[in-house]
């Protein structure tokens, strides 16, 4: 369901409020407070008992190799940077969507304080679409690694900026041996260089910078080409016209995230159209 109207609701300022100097660490803060609650109520083993109830992990990386950019559309409902989205959003209507639209795989947010995003997201994207699920969330802890699994999810997101070069090798190695995909997710050198030393498989630029939420996708451009070409390299955050991905493409970049364009869309199948070079009509 399109989202374009109600991105300008007068709920919004509930959601910015929330995010007013907001940083990076107080979301993080926020997550270890829930996990304690989210061990003490579903323990580990039970997580992972569940885990025996999904399908195998669909390839994620595999999904993202080919001749043209490939597209991870994200399912948003809000940000701390611009407030409500699509709060309506049924995800699985969106993941039909992006599925049919030509997606080659799709971010679901799972944060909910900041992000409003849950795991009943990720479930409903799960039975909807046979696309590789990427769970976007501050992973800070191996528990979150096997609940996002448990949930459907077939790849992770790990934040080099909130994990020491120790906790990112220990959750690395938890989602491999979950048969499943890590992108570590970078901003800065110093960021890329602790990332690449785990010989990752993948690696995402956001060109957020999250202590501030401002973008920049010259971050993009700046280190693309430190990364070897062996490693999948997905450009996050700021893509939203046709020339943006091009852009991205130029600079030798294997996919793009892109949540903002379209949930804010009227016509998010179009707005893939438009963001691939797609020249087919398209009513969703």
């Amino acid at each position: 369901m399109p989202c374009a109207s109600w991105s300008s609701l007068s709920s919004s300022a509930e959601v910015l409020a929330k995010a007013k100097n907001v940083i990076l660490n107080q979301i993080v803060e926020s997550t270890r407070k829930s996990l304690a609650q989210q061990k003490s109520q579903t323990p580990l083993a039970a997580v992972k008992r569940a885990i025996g109830y999904q399908d195998l992990p669909r390839d994620f990386t595999n999904a993202l190799k080919g001749q043209n950019i490939s597209l991870i559309a994200e399912v948003k409902r809000a940000s701390p940077s611009k407030g409500w989205l699509c709060p309506n959003l049924a995800a699985s209507s969106l993941a039909r969507i992006y599925s049919q639209s030509g997606a080659a795989a799709i971010s679901v947010l799972t944060e909910p304080d900041y992000f409003w995003g849950s795991f009943a997201d990720l479930e409903a994207a799960r039975v909807e679409v046979k696309l590789p699920l990427l769970c976007k969330d501050f992973i800070v802890d191996r528990y979150q690694i096997y609940k996002a699994r448990a949930h459907g999810a077939d790849a992770v997101v790990l934040i080099a900026a909130i994990l020491t070069r120790y906790e990112l090798g220990i959750l690395l190695e938890t989602a491999h041996s979950l048969d499943m995909t890590a992108l570590i997710e970078v901003h800065n050198r110093d960021e890329l260089a602790k990332a690449l030393k785990l010989s990752p498989r993948i690696i995402g630029i956001n060109n957020r910078n999250l202590a501030d939420f401002s973008v920049d996708l010259k971050t993009t451009l700046n280190l693309r080409p430190l990364i070897p070409p062996e490693v999948v390299v997905v450009s996050e955050s700021g893509i939203h016209t046709r020339d943006d991905v091009l852009s991205m493409q130029k600079a030798g970049v294997d996919a793009i995230l892109v949540g903002e364009a379209l949930v804010t869309s009227p016509k998010p199948a179009a707005k893939i159209n438009e963001l691939l070079g797609n020249v087919r009509q398209s009513t969703g």
